[in-house]
Protein backbone atom coordinates (compact mmCIF):
# COMPACT_ATOMS: atom_id res chain seq x y z
CA UNK A 1 0.00 0.00 0.00
CA UNK A 2 1.45 3.69 -0.85
CA UNK A 3 2.97 5.44 2.00
CA UNK A 4 -0.04 8.04 1.87
CA UNK A 5 -2.39 5.62 3.23
CA UNK A 6 -0.43 5.70 6.23
CA UNK A 7 0.34 8.85 9.29
CA UNK A 8 2.76 8.93 12.11
CA UNK A 9 2.03 9.15 15.35
CA UNK A 10 4.15 9.29 18.83
CA UNK A 11 3.58 7.75 22.13
CA UNK A 12 6.02 7.21 25.51
CA UNK A 13 8.00 4.21 23.10
CA UNK A 14 8.34 6.47 19.83
CA UNK A 15 7.12 7.24 16.29
CA UNK A 16 4.39 4.12 15.25
CA UNK A 17 3.11 4.04 11.38
CA UNK A 18 -0.62 3.36 11.07
CA UNK A 19 -4.26 3.63 8.82
CA UNK A 20 -4.52 7.43 8.54
CA UNK A 21 -7.83 7.33 8.74
CA UNK A 22 -7.92 5.39 11.75
CA UNK A 23 -9.45 7.20 14.85
CA UNK A 24 -7.20 4.98 16.84
CA UNK A 25 -3.98 5.76 17.86
CA UNK A 26 -0.33 4.66 18.37
CA UNK A 27 -1.04 1.88 21.19
CA UNK A 28 -3.75 0.38 19.66
CA UNK A 29 -1.33 0.03 16.30
CA UNK A 30 1.45 -1.63 18.40
CA UNK A 31 -1.20 -3.96 19.93
CA UNK A 32 -2.79 -4.53 16.20
CA UNK A 33 1.16 -5.84 15.24
CA UNK A 34 2.03 -7.59 18.62
CA UNK A 35 -1.27 -9.45 18.66
CA UNK A 36 -1.99 -11.64 15.54
CA UNK A 37 -3.37 -14.49 17.15
CA UNK A 38 -6.94 -15.22 16.47
CA UNK A 39 -7.86 -13.13 13.95
CA UNK A 40 -10.80 -12.11 16.29
CA UNK A 41 -11.45 -8.41 17.52
CA UNK A 42 -13.38 -8.41 21.26
CA UNK A 43 -16.69 -9.12 21.07
CA UNK A 44 -19.32 -5.84 20.21
CA UNK A 45 -20.83 -6.24 23.67
CA UNK A 46 -17.75 -5.69 25.58
CA UNK A 47 -16.73 -2.73 23.66
CA UNK A 48 -20.40 -1.47 23.77
CA UNK A 49 -20.25 -1.94 27.31
CA UNK A 50 -16.56 -0.13 27.71
CA UNK A 51 -17.85 2.77 25.93
CA UNK A 52 -20.99 2.96 28.00
CA UNK A 53 -18.55 3.12 31.20
CA UNK A 54 -16.72 5.51 29.91
CA UNK A 55 -19.48 7.64 28.95
CA UNK A 56 -20.22 7.11 33.52
CA UNK A 57 -16.58 7.97 33.77
CA UNK A 58 -16.71 11.62 32.15
CA UNK A 59 -20.20 12.39 33.38
CA UNK A 60 -18.94 11.25 37.07
CA UNK A 61 -15.54 13.13 36.46
CA UNK A 62 -18.02 16.60 34.71
CA UNK A 63 -20.64 16.49 38.08
CA UNK A 64 -17.59 16.37 40.29
CA UNK A 65 -15.73 19.15 38.14
CA UNK A 66 -12.56 17.59 37.87
CA UNK A 67 -12.98 17.81 33.88
CA UNK A 68 -12.77 21.63 33.99
CA UNK A 69 -9.94 22.19 36.70
CA UNK A 70 -6.71 20.89 37.32
CA UNK A 71 -3.93 20.72 34.35
CA UNK A 72 -5.59 20.18 31.25
CA UNK A 73 -9.18 21.93 31.51
CA UNK A 74 -11.40 21.17 29.39
CA UNK A 75 -14.41 23.40 28.40
CA UNK A 76 -17.97 22.83 28.41
CA UNK A 77 -18.13 22.11 24.27
CA UNK A 78 -15.13 19.84 24.93
CA UNK A 79 -16.75 18.08 27.57
CA UNK A 80 -20.03 17.47 26.38
CA UNK A 81 -18.02 16.62 22.84
CA UNK A 82 -16.12 13.44 25.01
CA UNK A 83 -19.43 12.37 26.39
CA UNK A 84 -21.06 12.22 23.00
CA UNK A 85 -18.12 10.51 21.98
CA UNK A 86 -18.36 7.85 24.52
CA UNK A 87 -21.87 7.44 23.84
CA UNK A 88 -21.30 6.58 20.36
CA UNK A 89 -19.05 3.95 21.23
CA UNK A 90 -21.51 2.61 23.28
CA UNK A 91 -23.92 2.98 20.72
CA UNK A 92 -21.89 0.92 18.32
CA UNK A 93 -20.90 3.57 15.58
CA UNK A 94 -17.34 2.82 15.92
CA UNK A 95 -16.64 -0.74 15.98
CA UNK A 96 -14.46 -0.99 13.04
CA UNK A 97 -12.08 1.19 15.15
CA UNK A 98 -11.27 -1.29 17.50
CA UNK A 99 -8.67 -4.14 15.46
CA UNK A 100 -7.23 -5.80 18.45
CA UNK A 101 -7.18 -9.73 19.02
CA UNK A 102 -9.23 -11.19 21.64
CA UNK A 103 -5.82 -12.75 22.58
CA UNK A 104 -3.66 -9.17 24.34
CA UNK A 105 -2.31 -8.60 27.09
CA UNK A 106 -4.40 -10.06 30.21
CA UNK A 107 -4.79 -7.05 32.05
CA UNK A 108 -7.26 -6.03 28.59
CA UNK A 109 -4.92 -2.31 28.78
CA UNK A 110 -4.82 -2.35 24.72
CA UNK A 111 -8.37 -2.49 24.47
CA UNK A 112 -8.71 0.11 26.90
CA UNK A 113 -6.06 2.50 25.23
CA UNK A 114 -8.06 1.63 22.04
CA UNK A 115 -11.17 3.09 23.86
CA UNK A 116 -9.48 5.90 25.08
CA UNK A 117 -7.76 6.97 21.41
CA UNK A 118 -11.36 6.65 19.40
CA UNK A 119 -12.99 8.64 22.01
CA UNK A 120 -10.70 11.23 22.50
CA UNK A 121 -9.83 11.72 18.40
CA UNK A 122 -13.74 11.93 18.07
CA UNK A 123 -14.24 13.92 20.58
CA UNK A 124 -11.85 16.19 19.06
CA UNK A 125 -13.33 16.31 15.98
CA UNK A 126 -16.51 17.03 17.77
CA UNK A 127 -15.43 19.93 19.20
CA UNK A 128 -13.87 21.60 15.89
CA UNK A 129 -10.32 20.48 16.40
CA UNK A 130 -7.93 18.49 14.11
CA UNK A 131 -8.26 15.24 15.59
CA UNK A 132 -4.52 14.24 14.10
CA UNK A 133 -2.92 16.95 15.46
CA UNK A 134 -0.12 16.04 17.30
CA UNK A 135 -0.79 17.73 20.59
CA UNK A 136 -4.55 16.36 21.63
CA UNK A 137 -6.56 18.87 22.86
CA UNK A 138 -8.48 16.22 24.25
CA UNK A 139 -6.32 13.37 25.79
CA UNK A 140 -6.96 9.39 25.82
CA UNK A 141 -5.26 9.59 29.08
CA UNK A 142 -5.59 12.78 30.89
CA UNK A 143 -9.08 12.82 29.90
CA UNK A 144 -11.25 10.49 28.94
CA UNK A 145 -8.78 8.08 31.20
CA UNK A 146 -9.33 10.21 34.05
CA UNK A 147 -9.17 8.63 37.15
CA UNK A 148 -9.36 5.44 35.98
CA UNK A 149 -6.99 2.37 35.63
CA UNK A 150 -7.48 -0.16 33.25
CA UNK A 151 -7.54 -2.98 36.25
CA UNK A 152 -10.62 -1.88 37.38
CA UNK A 153 -12.17 0.00 34.25
CA UNK A 154 -11.49 -3.32 31.84
CA UNK A 155 -13.25 -5.57 34.25
CA UNK A 156 -16.17 -3.16 35.25
CA UNK A 157 -17.01 -3.19 31.58
CA UNK A 158 -17.06 -7.10 31.74
CA UNK A 159 -19.66 -6.95 34.44
CA UNK A 160 -21.57 -4.58 32.75
CA UNK A 161 -21.58 -6.59 29.23
CA UNK A 162 -22.06 -10.05 30.56
CA UNK A 163 -24.87 -8.97 33.11
CA UNK A 164 -27.03 -6.92 29.91
CA UNK A 165 -26.68 -9.91 27.82
CA UNK A 166 -27.70 -12.22 30.51
CA UNK A 167 -30.48 -9.68 31.23
CA UNK A 168 -31.50 -8.20 27.91
CA UNK A 169 -31.17 -11.82 25.87
CA UNK A 170 -30.60 -14.77 28.19
CA UNK A 171 -33.32 -14.41 30.89
CA UNK A 172 -36.33 -13.45 28.38
CA UNK A 173 -35.45 -16.24 26.31
CA UNK A 174 -35.55 -18.65 29.31
CA UNK A 175 -38.79 -16.75 30.23
CA UNK A 176 -40.67 -17.95 27.00
CA UNK A 177 -39.35 -21.29 27.26
CA UNK A 178 -41.09 -21.83 30.87
CA UNK A 179 -44.17 -19.79 29.44
CA UNK A 180 -43.96 -22.23 25.65
CA UNK A 181 -43.81 -25.04 28.14
CA UNK A 182 -46.36 -24.41 30.98
CA UNK A 183 -48.91 -23.91 28.07
CA UNK A 184 -48.47 -27.07 26.97
CA UNK A 185 -48.25 -28.88 30.66
CA UNK A 186 -51.30 -27.46 30.75
CA UNK A 187 -53.15 -28.47 27.38
CA UNK A 188 -52.07 -32.32 27.34
CA UNK A 189 -52.57 -33.05 30.98
CA UNK A 190 -55.01 -35.97 30.09
CA UNK A 191 -53.29 -37.41 27.69
CA UNK A 192 -51.77 -40.47 29.14
CA UNK A 193 -48.75 -42.62 28.51
CA UNK A 194 -46.06 -45.07 30.10
CA UNK A 195 -43.17 -43.13 32.02
CA UNK A 196 -39.35 -44.15 31.46
CA UNK A 197 -36.77 -44.40 34.00
CA UNK A 198 -33.17 -45.66 32.92
CA UNK A 199 -35.16 -46.41 29.48
CA UNK A 200 -37.24 -48.73 30.60
CA UNK A 201 -40.98 -48.79 30.97
CA UNK A 202 -42.10 -47.17 34.31
CA UNK A 203 -45.28 -46.60 35.93
CA UNK A 204 -47.87 -44.07 34.28
CA UNK A 205 -48.15 -40.59 33.84
CA UNK A 206 -49.39 -37.75 31.98
CA UNK A 207 -47.78 -35.78 28.74
CA UNK A 208 -48.55 -32.46 30.39
CA UNK A 209 -46.68 -34.29 34.02
CA UNK A 210 -43.62 -35.24 31.50
CA UNK A 211 -43.69 -31.77 29.78
CA UNK A 212 -44.27 -29.85 33.36
CA UNK A 213 -41.51 -31.00 34.85
CA UNK A 214 -39.66 -29.57 31.84
CA UNK A 215 -41.45 -25.96 32.35
CA UNK A 216 -39.65 -26.13 35.93
CA UNK A 217 -36.32 -26.92 34.77
CA UNK A 218 -36.98 -23.97 32.70
CA UNK A 219 -38.28 -21.84 35.79
CA UNK A 220 -35.23 -22.89 37.66
CA UNK A 221 -32.79 -22.00 34.65
CA UNK A 222 -34.61 -18.22 35.21
CA UNK A 223 -33.94 -18.15 38.52
CA UNK A 224 -29.96 -19.31 38.22
CA UNK A 225 -29.75 -16.76 35.14
CA UNK A 226 -30.99 -14.21 37.50
CA UNK A 227 -28.67 -15.27 40.38
CA UNK A 228 -25.60 -15.04 37.71
CA UNK A 229 -26.53 -11.50 36.98
CA UNK A 230 -26.57 -11.17 40.77
CA UNK A 231 -22.77 -12.49 41.01
CA UNK A 232 -21.48 -9.46 38.76
CA UNK A 233 -23.48 -6.25 40.08
CA UNK A 234 -20.15 -5.35 41.74
CA UNK A 235 -18.03 -3.08 40.13
CA UNK A 236 -14.37 -2.51 40.34
CA UNK A 237 -14.74 1.25 39.07
CA UNK A 238 -13.14 3.42 41.65
CA UNK A 239 -9.70 0.59 42.69
CA UNK A 240 -7.83 2.34 39.88
CA UNK A 241 -4.49 0.14 39.76
CA UNK A 242 -4.43 -1.66 42.43
CA UNK A 243 -7.29 -1.75 44.55
CA UNK A 244 -6.26 1.61 46.48
CA UNK A 245 -7.91 4.28 44.24
CA UNK A 246 -4.87 6.46 43.57
CA UNK A 247 -5.49 9.35 41.57
CA UNK A 248 -9.33 9.01 41.21
CA UNK A 249 -12.31 10.72 43.58
CA UNK A 250 -13.44 9.10 46.27
CA UNK A 251 -17.22 9.94 45.00
CA UNK A 252 -15.84 8.55 41.85
CA UNK A 253 -16.62 4.75 41.68
CA UNK A 254 -20.05 5.18 43.69
CA UNK A 255 -20.87 7.51 41.24
CA UNK A 256 -20.01 5.25 38.13
CA UNK A 257 -22.00 2.00 39.48
CA UNK A 258 -25.05 4.33 39.99
CA UNK A 259 -24.96 5.86 36.61
CA UNK A 260 -24.55 2.37 35.09
CA UNK A 261 -27.22 1.43 36.89
CA UNK A 262 -29.73 4.06 35.72
CA UNK A 263 -28.45 3.27 31.89
CA UNK A 264 -29.00 -0.31 31.92
CA UNK A 265 -31.62 -1.16 34.25
CA UNK A 266 -29.70 -3.93 36.44
CA UNK A 267 -28.87 -2.54 40.22
CA UNK A 268 -24.74 -2.52 40.28
CA UNK A 269 -23.00 -1.07 43.20
CA UNK A 270 -19.71 0.19 43.68
CA UNK A 271 -17.37 -2.88 44.93
CA UNK A 272 -17.50 -3.84 48.83
CA UNK A 273 -13.81 -3.92 48.88
CA UNK A 274 -11.78 -2.43 45.51
CA UNK A 275 -8.62 -4.75 46.37
CA UNK A 276 -10.75 -8.31 45.77
CA UNK A 277 -12.71 -6.72 42.69
CA UNK A 278 -9.57 -5.67 40.86
CA UNK A 279 -7.24 -8.91 41.70
CA UNK A 280 -9.73 -11.70 41.43
CA UNK A 281 -12.64 -12.57 38.49
CA UNK A 282 -14.51 -14.90 41.02
CA UNK A 283 -18.12 -12.60 40.47
CA UNK A 284 -17.35 -13.85 36.80
CA UNK A 285 -16.33 -17.62 37.64
CA UNK A 286 -19.74 -17.70 39.81
CA UNK A 287 -21.56 -16.30 37.17
CA UNK A 288 -20.77 -18.62 34.60
CA UNK A 289 -21.30 -21.56 36.55
CA UNK A 290 -24.72 -20.52 36.96
CA UNK A 291 -24.99 -20.42 33.05
CA UNK A 292 -23.68 -23.89 32.41
CA UNK A 293 -26.08 -24.56 35.09
CA UNK A 294 -28.61 -23.47 32.86
CA UNK A 295 -27.34 -24.88 29.62
CA UNK A 296 -27.35 -28.49 31.32
CA UNK A 297 -31.07 -28.12 31.98
CA UNK A 298 -31.56 -27.06 28.23
CA UNK A 299 -29.38 -30.33 27.52
CA UNK A 300 -31.62 -32.12 29.26
CA UNK A 301 -34.90 -30.86 27.93
CA UNK A 302 -33.45 -30.72 24.25
CA UNK A 303 -32.63 -34.49 24.74
CA UNK A 304 -36.08 -35.48 26.47
CA UNK A 305 -37.80 -33.67 23.20
CA UNK A 306 -35.85 -35.28 20.77
CA UNK A 307 -36.40 -38.71 22.58
CA UNK A 308 -40.31 -38.49 22.78
CA UNK A 309 -40.41 -37.18 19.14
CA UNK A 310 -38.50 -39.83 17.49
CA UNK A 311 -39.46 -42.13 14.68
CA UNK A 312 -41.82 -41.74 13.21
CA UNK A 313 -42.37 -45.41 12.95
CA UNK A 314 -39.62 -47.25 14.65
CA UNK A 315 -38.96 -44.75 17.48
CA UNK A 316 -41.02 -43.19 20.39
CA UNK A 317 -43.35 -40.81 18.48
CA UNK A 318 -45.42 -39.50 21.40
CA UNK A 319 -44.40 -36.13 20.43
CA UNK A 320 -44.52 -34.37 16.68
CA UNK A 321 -41.99 -31.47 15.72
CA UNK A 322 -42.57 -29.61 12.66
CA UNK A 323 -40.86 -30.75 9.75
CA UNK A 324 -38.69 -28.04 9.14
CA UNK A 325 -35.94 -29.04 6.57
CA UNK A 326 -34.88 -32.66 4.97
CA UNK A 327 -32.80 -34.34 7.04
CA UNK A 328 -30.52 -36.47 5.17
CA UNK A 329 -28.88 -36.09 1.69
CA UNK A 330 -29.23 -39.85 0.39
CA UNK A 331 -33.03 -40.90 2.21
CA UNK A 332 -35.70 -39.04 0.68
CA UNK A 333 -38.40 -38.00 3.21
CA UNK A 334 -36.30 -38.27 6.59
CA UNK A 335 -36.59 -35.00 8.82
CA UNK A 336 -34.75 -34.94 11.42
CA UNK A 337 -34.80 -33.19 15.19
CA UNK A 338 -32.87 -30.45 14.28
CA UNK A 339 -33.29 -27.73 16.52
CA UNK A 340 -33.12 -30.05 19.55
CA UNK A 341 -29.20 -30.82 18.14
CA UNK A 342 -28.57 -27.22 17.59
CA UNK A 343 -29.41 -26.28 21.34
CA UNK A 344 -27.25 -29.29 22.91
CA UNK A 345 -24.25 -28.52 20.80
CA UNK A 346 -24.35 -24.90 22.26
CA UNK A 347 -25.08 -26.24 25.45
CA UNK A 348 -21.92 -28.82 25.08
CA UNK A 349 -19.68 -24.95 23.94
CA UNK A 350 -20.63 -23.41 27.16
CA UNK A 351 -20.30 -26.41 29.76
CA UNK A 352 -16.49 -26.58 27.80
CA UNK A 353 -16.72 -22.82 28.42
CA UNK A 354 -16.74 -23.34 31.86
CA UNK A 355 -13.59 -24.97 32.15
CA UNK A 356 -11.78 -22.21 30.34
CA UNK A 357 -13.57 -19.50 32.55
CA UNK A 358 -12.86 -21.67 35.48
CA UNK A 359 -9.09 -22.19 34.74
CA UNK A 360 -8.90 -18.56 34.18
CA UNK A 361 -9.87 -17.56 37.70
CA UNK A 362 -7.94 -19.91 39.36
CA UNK A 363 -4.53 -19.42 37.67
CA UNK A 364 -4.78 -15.88 36.56
CA UNK A 365 -4.85 -13.95 39.79
CA UNK A 366 -1.97 -12.68 41.67
CA UNK A 367 -1.79 -10.30 43.74
CA UNK A 368 -3.68 -7.64 42.80
CA UNK A 369 -4.61 -8.45 38.92
CA UNK A 370 -6.01 -11.43 36.74
CA UNK A 371 -4.07 -11.60 33.47
CA UNK A 372 -6.62 -13.80 31.65
CA UNK A 373 -9.51 -11.09 31.52
CA UNK A 374 -9.62 -10.86 27.98
CA UNK A 375 -10.47 -14.70 27.29
CA UNK A 376 -12.81 -14.47 30.03
CA UNK A 377 -14.29 -11.97 28.75
CA UNK A 378 -15.13 -13.17 24.90
CA UNK A 379 -15.87 -16.84 26.22
CA UNK A 380 -18.75 -15.49 28.94
CA UNK A 381 -20.33 -13.21 26.08
CA UNK A 382 -19.86 -16.48 23.42
CA UNK A 383 -21.54 -18.78 25.82
CA UNK A 384 -24.43 -15.95 26.52
CA UNK A 385 -24.65 -15.28 23.17
CA UNK A 386 -25.28 -19.06 21.77
CA UNK A 387 -27.42 -20.13 24.79
CA UNK A 388 -29.65 -17.04 24.53
CA UNK A 389 -29.47 -17.60 20.50
CA UNK A 390 -30.78 -21.50 20.44
CA UNK A 391 -32.84 -21.41 23.48
CA UNK A 392 -34.99 -18.33 21.22
CA UNK A 393 -35.24 -20.69 18.23
CA UNK A 394 -35.68 -23.74 19.97
CA UNK A 395 -38.71 -22.32 21.83
CA UNK A 396 -40.80 -20.97 18.67
CA UNK A 397 -39.72 -23.68 15.88
CA UNK A 398 -39.79 -26.61 18.45
CA UNK A 399 -41.33 -26.00 21.46
CA UNK A 400 -44.53 -23.57 20.23
CA UNK A 401 -44.93 -25.88 16.64
CA UNK A 402 -44.61 -29.71 18.87
CA UNK A 403 -48.16 -31.78 19.17
CA UNK A 404 -48.90 -35.04 21.06
CA UNK A 405 -49.31 -37.99 19.25
CA UNK A 406 -52.21 -39.23 21.33
CA UNK A 407 -52.11 -42.56 19.74
CA UNK A 408 -48.52 -43.42 20.73
CA UNK A 409 -49.27 -42.27 23.85
CA UNK A 410 -52.16 -44.78 24.66
CA UNK A 411 -50.26 -47.89 23.01
CA UNK A 412 -47.13 -47.43 24.87
CA UNK A 413 -49.54 -47.05 28.14
CA UNK A 414 -51.14 -50.24 26.54
CA UNK A 415 -48.35 -52.34 26.34
CA UNK A 416 -46.46 -51.14 29.33
CA UNK A 417 -46.16 -53.89 32.26
CA UNK A 418 -45.28 -51.40 35.11
CA UNK A 419 -49.07 -51.05 35.21
CA UNK A 420 -49.19 -54.09 37.64
CA UNK A 421 -47.29 -51.81 40.00
CA UNK A 422 -50.82 -50.27 40.93
CA UNK A 423 -51.65 -54.50 42.11
CA UNK A 424 -49.51 -53.74 45.30
CA UNK A 425 -51.91 -52.81 47.60
CA UNK A 426 -54.15 -55.80 46.30
CA UNK A 427 -51.71 -58.84 46.16
CA UNK A 428 -48.15 -57.93 47.06
CA UNK A 429 -44.76 -57.03 45.02
CA UNK A 430 -44.06 -61.17 44.89
CA UNK A 431 -47.05 -61.98 42.98
CA UNK A 432 -47.26 -58.36 41.01
CA UNK A 433 -43.68 -59.11 39.91
CA UNK A 434 -44.68 -63.04 39.14
CA UNK A 435 -47.62 -61.42 36.78
CA UNK A 436 -45.65 -58.98 35.13
CA UNK A 437 -42.58 -61.50 34.24
CA UNK A 438 -45.65 -63.78 32.75
CA UNK A 439 -47.26 -61.29 30.74
CA UNK A 440 -44.19 -60.38 29.51
CA UNK A 441 -43.40 -64.20 28.57
CA UNK A 442 -46.69 -64.34 26.75
CA UNK A 443 -46.81 -61.20 25.17
CA UNK A 444 -50.17 -60.56 27.12
CA UNK A 445 -51.16 -57.31 28.66
CA UNK A 446 -51.36 -57.05 32.46
CA UNK A 447 -54.84 -57.10 32.11
CA UNK A 448 -55.13 -59.71 30.29
CA UNK A 449 -53.20 -62.38 32.84
CA UNK A 450 -55.10 -61.02 35.85
CA UNK A 451 -58.29 -62.06 34.07
CA UNK A 452 -57.39 -65.29 33.05
CA UNK A 453 -55.91 -66.25 36.97
CA UNK A 454 -58.87 -64.13 38.38
CA UNK A 455 -56.71 -62.47 40.72
CA UNK A 456 -58.97 -59.56 41.44
CA UNK A 457 -62.71 -59.31 40.70
CA UNK A 458 -63.28 -56.92 37.68
CA UNK A 459 -64.53 -54.01 39.88
CA UNK A 460 -61.23 -54.44 41.74
CA UNK A 461 -58.80 -55.11 38.80
CA UNK A 462 -60.66 -52.14 37.01
CA UNK A 463 -59.79 -49.77 40.13
CA UNK A 464 -56.26 -50.85 40.86
CA UNK A 465 -55.16 -50.96 36.98
CA UNK A 466 -56.98 -47.47 36.26
CA UNK A 467 -53.75 -45.16 34.42
CA UNK A 468 -55.62 -42.25 36.19
CA UNK A 469 -55.15 -43.32 40.08
CA UNK A 470 -51.32 -44.02 39.05
CA UNK A 471 -50.57 -40.28 38.33
CA UNK A 472 -51.17 -39.06 41.37
CA UNK A 473 -50.78 -39.48 45.35
CA UNK A 474 -53.66 -41.72 46.95
CA UNK A 475 -55.82 -39.93 48.91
Amino acid sequence: MRMTEYRVERDTMGEVRLPKEAYYGAQTQRAVENFPISGQTAPPELIHALGLVKWCAARVNRDLGLLSAGRAPLSETEIDALLTAAREVADGKWDGEFPIDVYQTGSGTSTNMNANEVIASRAAELAGYDRFAPEKKIHPNDHVNRGQSTNDIYPTAIHVAVARAIHDRLLPALSRAAGVLTEKARAWDTVLKSGRTHLADATPLSLGQEIGGMARQMELAVRRAAGAVEELRELPAGGTAVGSGINTHKKFGAGVAAALAEETKIPFVEAENHFEANAQRDGLVAAHALIKGVAVSLTGVANNIRWLSSGPRCGIGEIRLADLQPGSSIMPGKVNPVLCEALMQAAAKVIGNDAAISLAGASGGQFQLNIMMPMMADTALESVRILAGGVAVFTEKCLALMEPNEDACRASLERSLMTVTGLNLYIGYEKAAALAKKAHKTGKTIREVCEEENVLSKEELDKALDPRRMIKPLG
